[in-house]
Formats: C-alpha cells, sequence, structure tokens
C-alpha cells in the first residue's frame, strides 16, 4: 500500500509518500509544495495544483492529513485551514481514502509522546525510514503523517467494521476512539 501524507500550510505545504508491506516502510518521496506571495486564492490554487501533480506522479492507495490546531491567532487558524482544505480537495478529486490525525497523535505515532520537538520527529523520520540524510521539517512532518496511518490506518478500518455492533452496545466510534 502506497501512503501520501500531507503537512499543510499556506506558504509550505509538506508531502510524503511512503510504501508499507506488512510491517515494513519503505520510502519513496518527500518534497514541499512552497507558494509565491500573492492572492489567497492564486495560493491555494498553487497547493491544489501541486497536490494533484504528487498524486498523479506517485498513485498513492490512501492519504493522511494532519488536522488543524486552533492558534492563538484565528486568521492564521483560518488561513492554515483553507490550505488544508484545498489539499483535501485534490485529495478526494482523486478519489483516495483520506484520514486525519492531530500533531499530538503524529508525534506520539512517530516518535512516542505528543510534545515532541520538530527536530525529534525528523530525526525518528529518519531513522524509521533509514533515510541518508535529514529532511525538512514540512517534508518530515508530512512522512510522520503518513507513517502515524501506516501504524493506525488497519485499527481505525477495524474499528468502522465493528461499529454497527458497538452501537447495538451503546458505544460509538468517534476519531478512532470508543465512546461510550
Amino acid at each position: 500500500m502506497k501512503i501520501l501524507g500531507i503537512d499543510p500550510g499556506l506558504r509550505t505545504t509538506g508531502f510524503g509518500v511512503i510504501h508499507k508491506q506488512g510491517s515494513k516502510l519503505t520510502y519513496i518521496a518527500s518534497g514541499t509544495i512552497k507558494t509565491v506571495e500573492g492572492t489567497l486564492p492564486e495560493r491555494l490554487k498553487t497547493i491544489l495544483s501541486g497536490v494533484t501533480q504528487i498524486i498523479q506522479t506517485y498513485q498513492p492507495d490512501c492519504a493522511a492529513i494532519e488536522k488543524v490546531f486552533v492558534n492563538v491567532n484565528p486568521q492564521s487558524t483560518l488561513l492554515l485551514g483553507q490550505a488544508r482544505g484545498a489539499a483535501i480537495c485534490a485529495l478526494v478529486s482523486a478519489n483516495l481514502d483520506v484520514a486525519e490525525y492531530t500533531a499530538l497523535q503524529v508525534k506520539q505515532g512517530v516518535v512516542g509522546h505528543g510534545k515532541a520537538k520538530k527536530e525529534q520527529v525528523q530525526d525518528m523520520v529518519q531513522r524509521l525510514l533509514s533515510l541518508s540524510g535529514t529532511p525538512s521539517s514540512d517534508a518530515a512532518d508530512a512522512l510522520g503523517v503518513a507513517i502515524c496511518h501506516a501504524h493506525s490506518g488497519d485499527t481505525l478500518k477495524t474499528l468502522g467494521a465493528i461499529a454497527p455492533e458497538l452501537a447495538k452496545k451503546g458505544l460509538r466510534v468517534k476519531g478512532g476512539r470508543l465512546i461510550g
């Protein structure tokens, strides 16, 4: 299975593509989509086009994207949400299943704790994928999203499949967690 991970950003959107076979993860590609200064619609178009091109080039089987966190600055949060929306539009237009993970979930999945620093994520991504060099922080974050999905995607599918039976028992699945 080929997984495309996306770390959305209005100035720089990171991407990472990995292959999962059993429990083995293999690096395929990573990089960034950079938007030039311009109007918001022009920048969103760049993200949409860039993600579309990545999908055409690497033909992933599924995708995962980082969820937006609420910033101190509401305007920044809105802009980030729009960049994320442009990336999601490209993913769903290509008929990819899209999973979403918080930064905390990604850090826990890659480093082992949710308070990890960017350098720690970069180091662990390099180690987990046996990379010869350290990826940029945006590319490492995107690869981290893909790694997180590789490790938890099967669990989410299983929970989704048993959700109807859980509902009969008064339980439900929300965000990959059981809620009573």
